[in-house]
């Protein structure tokens, strides 16, 4: 259904992984999509990972949207500032902000198994700058054309990582900043009918996702509760998000969301959606998932277990009395 024609969305970071499949579901809804991203045309890469604005375009209007590309460095406020103001002369709206970009994912790598202290200071700046800033800036312009309009949404894209222990210190603290962005955003944001939202992923099979997986796999250095990434169980895939995030933009009840952690899965299962091969991962704080994590034998056998979600507070309890889950 092209519940989502005259819509105009932007998704930043989208030459390939989550970025691209989210800007697909948006596509496939019948949104025009802005995308960002550093690479215009495809290139030979020096990790291997291929990926340009030009690739996704094409796959968006496969899918029956209209995309803009536009090369942006969202390490650079002005590049960022031209861009909405680009937005607002050709559409003069703007319905749906998706903060996605994040460069951090060759620093997760490169210190993959080392302690903070063993890592240079400039780690943190690799993991917060092009993600939690550029999701502030970004979110500054949007505010400033969607509450002119008195409607919109603003979604960031957070993580697990928010809540425990995954990749390192840098990586944890900026996901959980981002969780509290959305939510102090969405308090000023209320009163003009703009909502903001937190969300979160499953594990999500990127290109760049299975290349750390690899690279867990070899090292002997990698933390025990990380197994499930380096197996792929219950991976998702960048369409989920993506298709998830295009019935939000649809409900019109997603103010009474506003301000709060939004978990992949379940709205999937919530709005009755399928991911990209027809299947439907079950939240990372399901039953299903976490015996499992605990239990790789169970892997073989994921349907013994009954898809029963573990209450936040419980969750939360367990986060703080044992960081490494």
């Amino acid at each position: 259904m092209k519940h989502l024609e005259g819509k105009i969305t932007l998704v930043t970071g989208a030459t390939r992984g989550l970025g691209k499949g989210i800007a697909i579901g948006l596509g496939e809804a019948g949104a025009t999509v802005y995308i960002t991203g550093r690479t215009l045309e495809s290139s030979n890469p020096a990790d291997g990972i291929s990926g340009s604005l030009q690739d996704t375009q094409s796959a968006v209007e496969e899918a029956g949207g209209v995309c803009i590309p536009v090369q942006v460095d969202h390490s650079d406020d002005q590049q960022v500032r031209l861009l909405f103001e680009r937005i607002q002369d050709e559409y003069g709206q703007l319905d749906l902000l998706v903060n996605n970009v994040y460069s951090g994912v060759q620093a997760l790598r490169d210190t993959n198994g080392q302690s903070f202290w063993e890592s240079e200071p400039s780690f943190w700046d690799a993991c917060n700058n092009v993600g939690l800033r550029s999701h502030y800036v970004a979110s500054v312009f949007a505010a400033r054309m969607m509450t002119q309009h008195q409607q919109g949404i603003i979604c960031t894209l957070s993580s697990w990582g928010g809540l425990s222990y995954i990749f390192g210190v840098p990586y944890g603290v900026g996901k959980s900043a981002c969780d509290r962005l959305a939510a102090e955003m969405a308090v000023e944001l209320k009163p003009h009918h703009v909502a903001s939202l937190s969300i979160w992923p499953g594990i999500v099979g990127t290109e760049h996702m299975s290349q750390l997986a690899a690279q867990m796999s070899e090292s002997s250095a990698a933390e025990p509760q990380n197994s499930a990434i380096k197996e792929g169980y219950n991976w998702e895939t960048p369409l989920l998000t993506g298709r998830v995030i295009a019935a939000l933009a649809a409900d019109p009840t997603v103010m009474q969301r506003t301000g709060r952690v939004q978990i992949v899965a379940e709205l999937a299962q919530h709005y009755g959606l399928v991911d990209q091969d027809g299947n439907l991962p079950v939240s990372l704080r399901s039953l299903r998932f976490l015996l499992p994590s605990a239990l790789p034998n169970l892997r073989k056998y994921p349907w013994l277990v009954p898809n029963i979600k573990v209450p936040w507070s419980l969750l939360l309890l367990k986060a703080l009395s044992s960081p490494k889950i």
